[in-house]
């Protein structure tokens, strides 16, 4: 018989997981019961005034593309990826998924918070570019340079070994850092990138079933999962979960199973195991939905896109501060640093995944639009991320988010 503890486990990795426990914590912040913040939703309506404005201004026929780390790899309207594989002789499609699936997963594993000076001398342009965009361009320019790979004659891949052999002085060159260029979290970014490389090295039968194992083999999983060349968004998370788990550093297990992005927080009582459980899964969710475009590309359908849940970082949930909705009861937490497993920060991201579900309801009722013509993905791209940055800018100097987070690298 299975353990209790690892089959309740297991209902922690997914995306209705994730959903259902940040709306059980925000009715519990409306009944005005949680431990760090107080909710005025008298003030959503300003912030979805605030999305729709910051979607219309980035994209005015609101075509807008969905949230994933493909939309870094384009600076000034130059899509350097697609460049790249457009010149590229593919054997077939799935040549070029495996190859797309190789470059998101290694590149969102780099993609936790860069901090607030570092900078990616873009040699293109001549542009020095921070944060998310900047760690994307290096990341892309990482992999395009064959740095990733076993085979001199196929740069355009990311192999276990290579992988499982990265130093961090291999990472500091290609991500330019330096004494004068610091970013932070380093060693924990190599650290799990090393992580990913053993961890799929150990599973041939996932990873490597046509080819040697590569982070890129999921693709080949997943396309075998597809019921009729169609498979649901959560699917794709679940999977993620599930193969990649081990890889996570120092995090809570439950009946020997890796929760990876999940916390403890007072207020979330259950009657099983899981009590006390807040499942995220930002990096994982920010990976699945970089994974759909791939898959669309080799003729495979993604449905259910909004089975996944919004991304509980800083951007979304600095909007969510900056905007009002969220006060903190204690106001001395404005100038605290806090731990990404305080019960402080637990709550702000768990709140920011059920407030992205409002936001995005409000939107689609000011827009007479169904969530199939605008799932959440398109709105946390056209709109929420860039208005939380937008606010972080007005109100800091450094545009950093309201709420100081002590990170490691791993988690946003």
């Amino acid at each position: 018989m299975a353990n209790p503890e690892t089959s309740a486990a297991l209902t922690l990795l997914n995306a209705k997981a994730v959903r259902e426990r940040a709306h059980r914590m925000l009715a519990i912040g409306l009944e005005d019961k949680l431990p760090n913040f107080r909710i005025h939703l008298d003030r959503m309506d300003s912030v979805v005034e605030l999305v729709l404005e910051t979607t219309r201004k980035a994209y005015p026929s609101f075509e807008v593309p969905f949230h994933s780390r493909w939309r870094h790899f384009v600076t000034n309207n130059d899509n350097r990826w697609a460049d790249i594989a457009d010149r590229t002789k593919w054997p077939d499609r799935a040549a070029r998924a495996r190859s797309e699936f190789d470059l998101a997963m290694v590149s969102v594993f780099l993609d936790a918070g860069a901090g607030p000076t570092w900078r990616y001398h873009d040699p293109k342009t001549g542009l020095a570019i921070g944060r998310s965009e900047g760690l994307g361009l290096a990341s892309l320019a990482i992999f395009a340079s064959g740095a990733f790979s076993a085979n001199p004659h196929q740069p355009l891949r990311v192999d276990a070994d290579v992988l499982a052999n990265l130093t961090v002085a291999d990472l500091k060159r290609g991500l330019q850092v330096s004494d004068s260029n610091p970013l932070v979290g380093i060693e924990g970014r190599v650290d799990l990138l090393r992580r990913l490389g053993a961890l799929v090295k150990s599973k041939p039968d996932v990873f490597g079933r046509f080819d040697t194992p590569r982070p890129g083999g999921l693709f080949d999983r997943l396309a075998m999962l597809a019921d009729d060349l169609q498979l649901p968004a959560p699917t794709i998370l679940s999977e993620l979960l599930q193969q990649l788990g081990p890889i996570w550093p120092s995090r809570l297990t439950l009946g020997g199973v890796a929760l990876g992005d999940c916390w403890k927080h007072p207020a979330l009582t259950t009657k099983d195991a899981t009590s006390g459980l807040m499942p995220l899964h930002k990096l994982s969710q920010w990976l699945a939905y970089s994974l759909i475009e791939p898959l669309q590309t080799a003729g495979i359908r993604v449905t259910d896109i909004d089975g996944l849940t919004g991304l509980a970082e800083y951007r979304n949930g600095g909007l969510f501060i900056d905007a009002g909705v969220l006060a903190f009861r204690d106001a001395k937490d404005v100038g605290r640093e806090h731990e990404v497993a305080s019960s402080l920060v637990v709550e702000w991201r768990a709140l920011t995944v059920a407030l992205l579900d409002r936001v995005a309801d409000g939107v689609r009722q000011r827009l007479g639009l169904d969530a199939t013509s605008l799932p959440l993905a398109k709105i946390l791209e056209g709109g929420t991320w860039a208005a939380g940055r937008r606010l972080a800018r007005e109100r800091r100097i450094d545009a950093s988010p309201p709420v100081k987070v002590i990170s490691d690298g791993t988690v946003f």
